[in-house]
């Protein structure tokens, strides 16, 4: 699709990636950026609309999809990482977090606005996972297991709206200079090298962006689900959908 005319609705605009986000949309003529965020006093993207919105309040979320139904590109940015091992914190609390915003708070986006993208034409659906939706780093293993899950929803809901004609993409990357990195001494890429690239791969109809070398030699180590894997899912699924809609 064109980024440039679309209407997009970006969480976790206040800062990082989803600042990036909103400003790399502004510049390439998007009609419309609805820039979601808890505080959107944090909002700095010069011609935006703010949003106040926490995904993980579902009453909200259904609210801002009701508020905002001309969206045709969705980026689901938002997200929380606690730096918690899976077996040494010292409660659940961090993954709990996690997932309820990694996973299943992005899934009820999904939800809320699948049905907006659909009346628009079909449109695009982002969600900003990670490197480590691939493999397990112990020091942060909550964060790890609900990008997981993020992943496998993602792939999921391709297949759910391949029909209405939306395009999902799921966005790999590894470190990005962002707060939510600030304690991690490692190299790291720009939130606007990141936006570029989501971007660039929305208007190319790609379904999955690798945004750093290491994000390649990781995904290169994986199977070649999306050329061995997902095409006979789909036909799967459309023959299961539509024989029973019959």
């Amino acid at each position: 699709m064109r980024v440039a005319d679309s209407v997009a609705l970006v969480t976790g605009a206040g800062r990082g990636v989803g600042r990036a986000l909103a400003r790399e949309l502004v510049e390439r003529g998007a009609r419309t950026v609805y820039a979601a965020a808890r505080d959107p006093a944090a909002i700095a993207a010069p011609g935006v609309v703010p949003i106040t919105l926490d995904i993980t309040d579902p009453d909200r979320v259904a609210q801002v999809a009701g508020q905002c139904p001309d969206v045709d590109l969705l980026i689901n940015n938002a997200g929380v990482m606690t730096l918690s091992p899976l077996i040494g914190a010292a409660d659940l609390a961090g993954a709990r977090l996690e997932m309820q915003t990694n996973y299943f708070a992005t899934l009820d986006m999904c939800r809320a606005f699948a049905p907006v993208l659909a009346a628009n034409g079909g449109g695009a659906l982002v969600n900003m996972l990670s490197i480590v939706s691939w493999f397990t780093n112990p020091l942060n293993g909550t964060y790890g297991a609900s990008k997981a899950a993020e992943w496998a929803m993602t792939n999921g809901i391709r297949i759910e709206l391949a029909r209405q004609g939306t395009l999902v993409v799921g966005v790999h990357a590894g470190f990005i200079d962002t707060d939510m990195t600030a304690r991690i001494d490692a190299p790291k890429i720009s939130p606007a090298d990141v936006a570029r690239q989501v971007l660039d791969a929305v208007e190319a109809g790609q379904v999955e962006v690798l945004a750093d070398d290491r994000t390649r030699q990781v995904k290169a180590a994986l199977s070649r689900d999306h050329e061995l894997i997902y095409p006979a899912v789909q036909d799967r699924w459309d023959a299961a959908r539509w024989d029973a809609a019959r």
